[in-house]
């Protein structure tokens, strides 16, 4: 259950970094939305980052965490916001995610 927590916690970190992003961009009652789903949205990722971290060790539970939010928002980026895609910026996601699934194969629990 605890990996399980921690990828619908990386999720929610996209969210949130997805909503930061919207939210530069907005004014008024839009930007109060954005801001309120940041806040929704980075809540729960913490909550459920703390969960998981109950059974995996704290270590490996913030490495998955911020490597599934960072990949997250990386592709996010691309796909949402047009963000570049060249050689470099794709090899090193594609490290990342390696280095997400590393850690989770190497993992005990």
């Amino acid at each position: 259950m605890a990996w399980i927590y921690l990828i619908i916690g990386g999720l929610f970190e996209v969210a949130f970094t997805s909503c930061l992003a919207k939210a530069k961009e907005a004014t008024g009652i839009e930007f109060v939305l954005w801001i309120t789903g940041f806040l929704i949205s980075v809540s729960i990722s913490m909550y459920l980052l703390f969960l998981a971290s109950k059974t995996l060790p704290m270590g490996t539970s913030y490495a998955v965490w911020a490597g599934i939010g960072a990949a997250g928002s990386v592709i996010a980026g691309i796909i949402l916001f047009k963000d570049p895609t060249d050689f470099w910026r794709m090899f090193f996601l594609f490290l990342l995610i390696s280095s997400i699934i590393g850690l989770k194969l190497s993992s005990k629990v």
